[in-house]
């Protein structure tokens, strides 16, 4: 007799997960991020706050702290300006004229992610410092790139390069070609096709590596600290005075510049994930319309 349910129809089996072991995937993705993620920012958001309100408005009073954040973001901002022509330029190359040695350029745009900071900030310190092959020409002209504030921007130029290119490099290749042949077909010129074509498809991913780039900048601690001279008031970066708190046993001034460097990093990818839906929804409309 086949089984009724109380309203007289047929019951039938529970469907089965369509991926086995989903559940335990599921479980064990959310175990790991939160010990290897969240956990650890939480802590951070909580430990400022741990011996009451007086000593987190005593560190926010240290001028130097705020020196140390204004060389920071004003650095890292600027190295995101000059990263994004320039990653932008490196994309379009190697997907529209792929010149050759473009693996190894393909290559060696991902270096800075692969090689350590420390070995990253020797070696830009060796290139551009007064007996460099840079810094040493670059000195005869009045110019001072190492040990300065320009030294910072050099090397968060360099370690926020990949962003960049990894972000517009797919939506280059996947952008449809017959569109652009069309405009040229209509008379559009090269600048109008890039203008009004290619810039509106780039800008999402422009934006999602502008604002991975500056995120990562504010925090790059190997890497500058060799080039930056870390004079206080003039080239020292937060994450260096962070480290010089811990070791003076400071952990509420650690802390605090730890809290604002993570509070900026979090704002500034929200603001750019809306921005990039917005700019994306706006050419979803432009394109209906």
């Amino acid at each position: 007799m086949k089984p009724l349910t109380v309203t007289g129809l047929r019951s039938f089996p529970r469907r089965r997960q369509t991926l086995p072991g989903f559940s335990l995937s599921l479980g064990l993705t959310l175990l790991w991020t939160g010990l290897l993620v969240l956990l650890p920012l939480t802590a951070l958001l909580l430990r400022p706050w741990q011996h009451g309100l007086g000593p987190m408005i005593h560190a926010l009073h240290d001028v130097r702290m705020y020196a140390a954040l204004r060389v920071s973001f004003i650095c890292a901002f600027l190295a995101v300006l000059i990263d994004l022509p320039i990653g932008l330029l490196l994309a379009w190359t190697l997907v529209r004229y792929r010149p050759p040695g473009h693996r190894a350029i393909d290559a060696l745009i991902d270096l800075p992610f692969a090689i350590p900071t420390a070995v990253t900030g020797i070696a830009l310190a060796t290139l551009y410092g007064p007996g460099g092959w840079i810094g040493a020409p670059a000195g005869k002209l009045g110019l001072k790139l190492a040990f300065s504030p320009a030294g910072i921007v050099i090397a968060l130029t360099f370690i926020g390069l990949p962003f960049i290119v990894r972000s517009v490099e797919p939506v280059l290749r996947s952008f449809p070609k017959d569109v652009e042949e069309a405009a040229f077909l209509l008379g559009a010129s090269g600048w109008q096709r890039f203008c009004r074509i290619l810039l509106p498809a780039l800008a999402p991913p422009l934006l999602s590596g502008a604002g991975l780039a500056f995120a990562r900048g504010i925090g790059e601690y190997g890497s500058v600290i060799f080039i930056a001279g870390n004079q206080p008031f003039h080239s020292e970066v937060a994450p260096l005075l962070i480290v010089m708190r811990l070791q003076e046993f400071n952990y509420d001034g650690a802390t605090s510049i730890a809290l604002i460097l993570l509070v900026t990093a979090l704002l500034c990818l929200v603001a750019v994930s809306h921005l990039r839906r917005s700019v994306s929804s706006g050419l979803v409309r432009e394109d209906g319309a």
